[in-house]
């Protein structure tokens, strides 16, 4: 959900970064798929995997593709029709959804982001600040970050622009800007990519050992200490302990990413059309009763909701969905701006 290049620089784009992509966003669907069975031990502790990195590795890329903006006229424009208009879209959407299918009576509030829509008010506000990060040294940024993150998990600050998150995933973005291309390359070297598996294995094995011994919402962030009954200092110690996990297996699961084109590389250009479009489908399905079959809470059932997850992913990353979606995706709105030169919002691609 980062972005890409504009259109036209197509053949620039970087595979590793779509690669990575494509395959955190498969984590992703299959991870909000998987939501309805974690009464399951092994689902719960492989939800609980996949959320302590899947929404980092996102965050840290894009904080990486953000690192020249500069508030000129063509980044702004592009924040504006590449992030401001789809959020207004969807976060519309997903509640009149939501009051036809569910009859929830949800009010349209643009300042109270529902189910997935936080990731792009959060980044609008991130990528805002960026210009801000990136004139300190980087242990100040990375010390202010992490202290703010801080701040955020120890307070209640309500729901508004969903802060808790914001705030909460922050020095994720921070240390995506703070990054250069000579950083990439340590994920290439060989015992880099041979400590990956360990790595791995081992948070799906503390995943594992974690279960009724803490709760996952630590790994959504999306609540305070408060709401966690915990205070300073377990408060402390939970947050930094899995901002230290959460990057590690960032690390681990980004060495792990094919550095060449693949057959799948191009989809990794429309993981936001995945992002926004799948949350349509998982929420129906929960709405409609289709988990309450029997058969979907035993193992191959798990396994079964996994692959369709993943089929999920691919389907609304292809082609034909992003040509369909791309006037509420990736809206133009040329005639809405001045004529100003077409930029890259980042310094890389533009949400894809």
């Amino acid at each position: 959900m980062t972005a890409g290049p504009p259109q036209g620089q197509e053949a620039a784009r970087d595979p590793f970064f779509d690669n990575a992509k494509l395959l955190a966003m498969v984590l992703v669907v299959a991870g909000h798929a998987w939501q309805p069975l974690k009464d399951s031990r092994a689902v719960w502790a492989v939800y609980l995997f996949i959320y302590t990195f899947h929404m980092p590795v996102f965050i840290v890329l894009s904080g990486y593709f953000s690192r020249s903006f500069s508030f000129k006229p063509g980044q702004i424009k592009r924040l504006i029709t590449g992030i401001a208009v789809p959020y207004a879209c969807f976060e519309t959407a997903y509640t009149l959804y939501g009051n036809a299918v569910d009859d929830r009576h949800n009010d349209i509030s643009l300042l109270s982001p529902w189910y997935l829509t936080w990731f792009l008010i959060a980044l609008f506000v991130w990528r805002l600040t960026a210009p801000l990060w990136l004139v300190m040294r980087w242990y100040v940024s990375l010390g202010l970050a992490i202290a703010i993150a801080l701040l955020g998990a120890a307070n209640e600050v309500g729901a508004a622009l969903n802060l808790d998150r914001v705030l909460q995933f922050l020095p994720f973005f921070v240390i995506g800007l703070l990054l250069r291309p000579e950083h990439w390359q340590i994920l290439r070297s060989t015992w880099v990519r041979i400590a990956a598996v360990p790595v791995l294995a081992g948070g799906a094995a503390m995943a594992y050992w974690a279960k009724g011994r803490m709760t996952s919402e630590w790994a959504v962030r999306s609540r305070g200490w408060g709401e966690l009954h915990v205070a300073w200092p377990v408060g402390a110690a939970m947050t930094l302990g899995l901002l230290v996990c959460s990057l590690l297996l960032v690390a681990a699961f980004l060495a792990c990413v094919p550095r060449r084109r693949t057959w799948f590389t191009a989809l990794g250009a429309g993981t936001l059309y995945a992002y926004l479009l799948h949350g349509f489908v998982i929420r129906t399905a929960a709405w409609e009763g289709w988990y309450e079959p029997a058969f979907w809470h035993t193992p191959a059932g798990e396994v079964a909701v996994a692959l369709l997850g993943v089929c999920l992913a691919l389907v609304l990353t292809s082609l034909p969905v992003r040509r369909i979606f791309r006037p509420v995706v990736e809206p133009r709105l040329d005639k809405a701006f001045q004529n100003a030169p077409e930029q890259r919002a980042d310094g890389g691609t533009r949400a894809g």
